[in-house]
This record gives C-alpha cells, sequence and structure tokens, in this order.
C-alpha cells in the first residue's frame, strides 16, 4: 500500500461515540471522551491537527448555564458546534462504534466533499521539509 502524503497540516474532526450507550452517565461518557482523545495522538503524529466536537461544545454548554448533556438547551450546542467545526476541516476520522452524532458528521463531511478515514493508518502523512 502506498502511503499518501500532504504539504500541510489537516485539521481532522475525530467522530465516534460520546453520550451513545451511555445512559448518560458520567462515567461513561468520560470513558468515551477519553477513547476520543487516545486517537487525538496519532493524528497529531501523522503531522495533523486533531479536534473533537465535544472539545468544543462542553465549554459552550457550560458558559449558556447548562447543568450537563442531558439539559434541553444540549441539543441546540452539541450537534449545531459539530456542525460548525466541520465548515473548518479538512478531513473526518470516524472511529468504530454506534453514533448517531459521528453518523451526522461524516454525512455532513460527505456533502462537503471532505475525505473520511475509519483508520488513522489512512490519514495521508504530511512532508516536513
Amino acid at each position: 500500500m502506498t502511503t499518501t502524503t500532504t504539504d500541510r497540516p489537516l485539521l481532522v474532526l475525530i467522530a465516534g461515540p460520546y453520550r451513545s450507550g451511555t445512559g448518560d452517565d458520567p462515567a461513561l461518557l468520560a470513558q468515551n471522551l477519553a477513547r476520543l482523545e487516545e486517537a487525538s495522538w496519532p493524528v497529531f503524529e501523522r503531522g495533523h491537527v486533531p479536534v473533537i466536537g465535544e472539545w468544543v461544545a462542553l465549554p459552550v454548554l457550560r458558559s449558556a448555564g447548562a447543568t450537563g448533556v442531558t439539559d434541553p438547551l444540549a441539543e441546540q450546542v452539541l450537534y449545531p458546534t459539530a456542525e460548525r467545526l466541520l465548515q473548518h476541516c479538512d478531513a473526518v476520522l470516524r472511529l468504530p462504534g454506534e453514533s448517531r452524532g459521528a453518523d451526522q458528521d461524516v454525512a455532513i463531511a460527505r456533502e462537503r466533499g471532505l475525505p473520511v478515514y475509519e483508520r488513522v493508518e489512512d490519514l495521508p502523512e504530511r512532508r516536513v521539509g
């Protein structure tokens, strides 16, 4: 398999389960976020900038006075944040697992013509020098 390369770092949205299958249990939400974050180093190591929608959405939600992901305001913040963030991303890394939000991220990315990767190894490596 030939490794593809790029001259510039890509902004890569890491999409995968966050709320799905958690029953909104804070410990399970934290586990899912940690799983998303585990992919950030390998993305960075390939020369890119990883981003996770919850890194942006959760502080916005807190600053709006919401009590957490079960607050009615969450529906107005979580998915719309990812959609807005995708306007700036160059690619999506879709991690395994059922997730309506991640599936929505992939659909938006494809509508915009962005590549969607299912493995970090498939991301192009950034040429340095």
